[in-house]
């Protein structure tokens, strides 16, 4: 069959599955794309071709970095079985896509990503666009996605492609080793004519499969369970990816070890289990991190330990703290020296169910977790209810939000200081409903996460929880929303600076230095008066309906009428920056100048110094 390069490309992606479990799905259902001259007359032709027929949609970005978003947001809310392609044209278009590759690859989310690139023949370099490097020949700036890309590869030749697309599906099928995958792909290869074998453009399925632990492995980690009189469960991401969000809560409710999770794990088991002890690490309930403290031996549940999670190894107090780590990845199992157990969540925690039948841990620990939990749901029912003033507090929006939000509703956030907020505070029963994309943190994530997470659950309210931060570094993706006829709710915190980053400047000893919007005063600072920006006007013209609140009650109900409308909604309310956060429990690392000439930094140095004594290695 004659066909394009582009041409060939879409066509295969057209016939690629995935299964588990015996269900099937396409694995690539649309590409996302903006068009340059790159790509306009090579994958763009294409896709023309294909949407005509309905074979493979295509979706129009506003950001070529929102559009990797979109796809990583919807292979979340899919379970990895589903992701999108995403292609961009030559030069700032496609390395706009780097940012979005690192934040899949850290999150370990498939995403296809296909840049243009500078021609093959090199006949008419350097090319508009084009990087030169006089140390070689073959370098592009596509050369950047390497050290972000689970598999990279540059089709110079048409033939190439085939081994090629191969092995770009097998990486993103695969739960240990998936994440951003690069074809970059030169601009007249694209638009390239090939004789390919039929065979190419079979319909494949791809299973994901669900490895079962070895009986050795098995044997060790339920003979340190059963040894221990203080256990904690540390619950991620791969509890969720797995859908092993039942074995967990039975393997708890049968063993009576208490549950704390990471954000990628939060709602595995709801807030209000007789188990659940909330999250865990520097932004972490002081139920869990009391219990972290204690613990005789930690139980990782498909988690990768952050230093978020460990408070930047500081957590787990116990000098005699064991591991056991049950992870479909090698990789992460082995971390903290820990006892593993290489294995599907779902299938491992059958697994131990098994074997650690008739075993339940003292009822000591398990009353000393309830209390914990119990005292910690009180300070939630505190912040949610400061009566903050003149402005309210952050915390009690995220009360109001929780409290209007159905547990099937999707809250997504990722930077500032909501996900703090959001791990200590929000009371999750769905493991779906919350959305935090925390392994990358990505400033500008929110909006265009959105897109993706409607397109994946349709049937779901989506609210987008984003401060003023994150909106303006990326909120044009709300036109993709109007453009798509996709409802989301945007609550807008305007706080008129980067709240996060202030109050941990000041507890640095940099005196919230750089982090506030205002006018640059007389003394030469950014101190002046706050800045006449109105947000919520420009959301409205990005064709968004508009809502604005001033207070709780006023928050409320205009929660309750964004749910109502048909269109995307942008819900705007203003929070005191000062007001008080929850109360933390925990530490993380951030390394505070060793000498300075501001007793600010040297108070907080010493603070520094005397927490790091409290790090360790878990050998």
């Amino acid at each position: 069959m004659r066909l394009t390069t582009a041409q060939a490309l879409v066509r295969f992606l057209a016939n690629q599955y995935s299964s588990r479990d015996g269900a099937e799905q396409r694995l690539i259902p649309g590409v996302w794309g903006i068009f340059g001259h790159g790509n306009v007359a090579g994958l763009g032709q294409a896709l023309l071709q294909a949407a005509r027929t309905g074979a493979l949609p295509y979706y129009l970005a506003r950001n070529e970095q929102g559009q990797v978003h979109a796809a990583a947001a919807f292979a979340k809310m899919r379970n990895r079985l589903q992701t999108f392609a995403c292609t961009a044209s030559t030069g700032p278009g496609s390395t706009n896509m780097i940012t979005g590759a690192a934040l899949a690859t850290t999150n370990r989310l498939p995403v296809l990503l296909l840049p243009s690139d500078v021609f093959a023949t090199r006949v008419a370099d350097p090319v508009l666009q084009q990087l030169e490097d006089p140390r070689s020949g073959d370098v592009s700036v596509n050369d950047a996605f390497r050290p972000v890309s689970k598999y990279f590869d540059r089709i110079t030749r048409p033939e190439q492609l085939i081994p090629a697309a191969l092995a770009a599906m097998r990486v993103l099928t695969d739960p240990v080793e998936t994440g951003a995958v690069t074809l970059a792909l030169p601009q007249d290869v694209q638009a390239e004519a090939y004789d390919w074998p039929e065979e190419f453009f079979r319909r494949r399925v791809w299973p994901v499969d669900r490895p079962v632990p070895q009986p050795e492995s098995l044997a060790r980690a339920v003979e340190l369970l059963r040894g221990a009189t203080a256990p904690l469960i540390v619950a991620g991401g791969g509890v969720v990816y797995s859908s092993a969000e039942d074995s967990l809560r039975a393997f708890a409710e049968e063993t009576g070890i208490p549950v704390a999770d990471t954000h990628a794990g939060k709602g595995a088991v709801p807030w209000d289990h007789p188990c659940a002890v909330g999250g865990l690490g520097s932004t972490g309930t002081s139920a869990a991190n009391a219990l972290a403290a204690e613990a005789d031996v930690v139980l990782g549940i498909g988690t990768r330990y952050s230093d978020f999670t460990t408070a930047s190894h500081t957590v787990f107090g116990n000098p005699a703290v064991q591991f056991v780590n049950l992870n479909v990845a090698r990789f992460d199992a082995a971390k903290h020296s820990a006892e593993m157990v290489l294995a599907d969540a779902r299938r491992g925690l059958e697994a131990l169910r098994e074997a650690l039948a008739g075993w339940h841990v003292g009822e000591k620990w398990q009353a000393r977790a309830r209390l914990l939990a119990d005292e910690w749901n009180r300070t939630t029912e505190e912040c949610f209810h400061l009566g903050h003033s003149p402005l309210p507090a952050q915390t009690e929006i995220l009360g109001a939000l929780n409290s209007e939000l159905d547990d099937r509703d999707v809250v997504i956030n990722a930077a500032g200081s909501l996900p703090g907020d959001l791990q200590m505070l929000w009371r999750a029963r769905d493991p779906k409903a919350y959305h935090v994309e925390y392994a990358y943190s990505c400033m500008g994530y929110e909006v265009a996460a959105g897109v993706g997470v409607k397109l994946a659950a349709p049937d779901r309210e989506v609210v987008v929880l984003v401060g003023d931060g994150s909106y303006l570094m990326m909120a044009q993706e709300i036109v993709t929303l109007i453009a798509e006829r996709l409802k989301v709710i945007i609550v807008l915190v305007q706080n008129h600076g980067f709240a996060s980053i202030g109050s941990l400047s000041e507890s640095l000893g940099s005196q919230r230095f750089g982090t506030a919007y205002r006018y640059r005063a007389d003394s030469g600072l950014l101190e002046g008066d706050v800045l006449p920006v109105d947000l919520a006007a420009n959301a409205a013209s990005l064709g968004a309906t508009v809502l604005r609140a001033s207070t709780v009650d006023e928050f409320r109900a205009a929660l309750k009428q964004a749910k109502a409308n048909p269109t995307t909604t942008v819900v705007h309310i203003e929070t005191d920056p000062l007001a008080p956060n929850p109360p933390g429990s925990a530490w993380w690392d951030v390394p505070v100048s060793e000498v300075s000439e501001l007793d600010s930094t040297r108070t907080a140095r010493e603070s520094y110094t005397d927490a790091k004594r409290r790090q360790r290695h878990y050998l």
